[in-house]
């Protein structure tokens, strides 16, 4: 009952309140680019001391406070979106709880107590992702409880590994006999939580959340944790050359397959979801390729935009009805001006226009990747994504705006609930402006490379042409059509990501049904008699015979006994 005093604007309030405090302590350590270790003592027993370490560094802190800062405004936004939610109380608790796990992740160097926020990841993200209690909301969450509990099993090897060499802290991660099983299962712990090939089915499933949660998970906490947990131990971890080969490989297949997978997607939501998967992949990328301050740098200008993305589409979807599907939509560009705004920058600022967030980033990857020497598939794949994010951010934008209205025409739709359009300006200068403030006054100087003319407009001719060519094909319906008809397989093929989507659920169930007749044969059968329940069922019976027996015999017995002495009674 206490929990109904703490209404939706108290824990926006908070959280505001914390990314004004930790703003001036972020610039702090920006600037003098120092790290802080505190091993907070808990227990002392003798001449043995239990301590808690936690780290203050530039990276942590910068990260913080982007999560802070964006779950500010995902709060203020669902004030308005989830005002006639009668659990929204327990919505708002939950969120907060998912923050708290973020940062715990960030602040604690150690893989042991790492885990606390890791596993407070997975468990908020399920309880948000089933929220509505219906069945696609349980499947959803199940799909990627299961994901998240395989990399939580990673994790754990990895301890128990360390635990051996006893080298679990982040600055003392010493060689070992087994580094190849930890860095490995490090890196598929990550993985599975960023959702990288073959584990990526579950993050567009997980659109079944709530709105104000995807546009936290999805920018900013869940799916960056893995990508922030190679960060972390990135020293460690690329002393084993297979690592970064692995990654790169499982990041341009996943940078690739989101990218064209989005180009087909009608959900709207699910259309941002799979272009978060895309810029994971350039994320990971980074990491393998050794570029770990750029891969810092797309992570924090990726959340502000992308985040910014969510809180648009979540307006939309909102004023629609709650409905998702980009085909009944068009024509706001008139009755949502400043919502279309908001929308029109972050789809830029994610195509890497100039002079916006996502440019000094994304624009500085490509860059890196022609000027060092990378194999050329990889370059490809690159490159080939860029275009198909232009290519789904163009369709994304001639559907919902200047394409002709196909929604119901009794509904209201207006933009001036300040709830909603005070997060979407704020995070619209978040992304406006980050990428030129993170590069030239917070992060260390970043050497451009210098290339040939045409290697430099190269990821610019991309992103265009890309444009250029989703432009052609939504303009032209009849080629558009055409190609498709002749293309069913492979459309088939990029609308369930490359199969990835059956694979995980659907042909998952269909391969262990078979196996149900063993399952009764086997389990419900012969060893149940042959274990406690045969055993019980054998003494039940025998007690029942021998009770029967035993009442019968002590009736004959007495019955004999009278006939006998009833004579001897008499003749005494």
């Amino acid at each position: 009952m206490l929990l109904h005093y703490f209404p939706s604007k108290s824990f926006t309030i908070l959280l505001w309140s914390l990314t004004a405090m930790m703003l001036p302590i972020v610039t702090m350590f920006l600037f003098s680019q120092n790290t802080i270790l505190i091993h907070w003592e808990i227990v002392t027993l003798n001449n043995s001391s239990i301590t808690f370490p936690i780290i203050l560094d530039p990276l942590g802190l910068m990260t913080s406070l982007t999560v802070l800062f964006i779950a500010s405004n995902v709060l203020m936004f669902s004030e308005s979106y989830m005002a006639s939610d009668p659990n929204v109380t327990r919505f708002n608790i939950v969120v907060a709880l998912f923050v708290l796990s973020m940062n715990m992740l960030i602040f604690f160097p150690n893989l042991i107590t790492l885990l606390l926020g890791w596993d407070g990841l997975g468990l908020t993200s399920f309880l948000l992702i089933i929220y509505y209690q219906n069945p696609k909301s349980l499947g959803a969450g199940m799909i990627t409880a299961i994901t998240n509990r395989l990399g939580d099993a990673f994790i754990l090897t990895s301890i128990a590994l360390c635990l051996v060499s006893n080298n679990w802290t982040i600055i003392n991660m010493w060689q070992s006999s087994m580094d190849i099983i930890i860095i490995l299962s490090i890196m598929l712990a990550a993985m599975t939580k960023s959702a990288q090939t073959p584990f990526s089915s579950w993050l567009p499933a997980a659109m079944a959340a709530p709105t104000p949660v995807s546009a936290l998970v999805h920018s900013s906490t869940l799916v960056t944790a893995g990508v922030f947990l190679l960060i972390r131990f990135s020293s460690f971890l690329t002393t084993l050359p297979l690592f970064n080969t692995i990654l790169l490989i499982s990041a341009s297949i996943t940078m690739l397959m989101a990218g064209l997978s989005a180009t087909t997607e009608c959900d709207f939501k699910k259309i941002i979801a799979l272009s978060t998967l895309s810029q994971l992949g350039v994320m990971m990328a980074c990491v393998a390729l050794g570029l770990f301050n750029m891969a810092t740098f797309h992570l924090i200008t990726h959340a502000l935009f992308k985040a910014l993305l969510f809180v648009c589409a979540g307006n939309i979807i909102h004023l629609h009805n709650h409905n998702q599907d980009l085909r009944l939509m068009g024509n706001l560009t008139h009755q949502m001006p400043l919502t279309m705004a908001c929308m029109s920058i972050a789809n830029l600022s994610l195509c890497g226009a100039p002079f916006l967030a996502g440019f000094y980033s994304k624009d500085l990857i490509l860059e890196m990747s022609l000027f060092n020497p990378y194999n050329i598939i990889f370059v490809c794949m690159f490159f080939l994504a860029t275009g198909a994010t232009a290519a789904y951010s163009t369709r994304f934008m001639l559907s919902s705006s200047w394409c002709p209205s196909n929604s119901s025409p009794n509904h209201t739709i207006f933009d001036e609930d300040k709830k909603m359009t005070t997060p979407m300006i704020c995070l619209t200068t978040g992304a406006i402006a980050s990428g030129s403030v993170i590069n030239w006054t917070m992060i260390p100087v970043l050497t451009e490379p210098v290339l040939p003319p045409l290697m430099k407009i190269l990821p610019i001719f991309v992103t265009v042409s890309g444009a250029i060519l989703a432009w052609l094909l939504m303009t032209n319906s009849s080629t558009m059509q055409s190609l498709s008809m002749k293309l069913t397989r492979t459309h088939e093929a990029m609308t369930s990501m490359w199969f990835m989507t059956p694979i995980s659920s659907n042909e998952t169930i269909r391969t262990v049904m078979p196996f149900h007749n063993l399952l009764k044969t086997v389990d419900h059968g012969w060893m149940e008699n042959m274990s406690a329940q045969g055993i019980f069922k054998s003494i039940n019976t025998l007690t029942n015979k021998s009770q029967t027996i035993q009442a019968n015999t002590i009736t004959t017995f007495l019955t004999t006994a009278l006939l006998i002495s009833a004579p001897i009674i008499l003749l005494l």
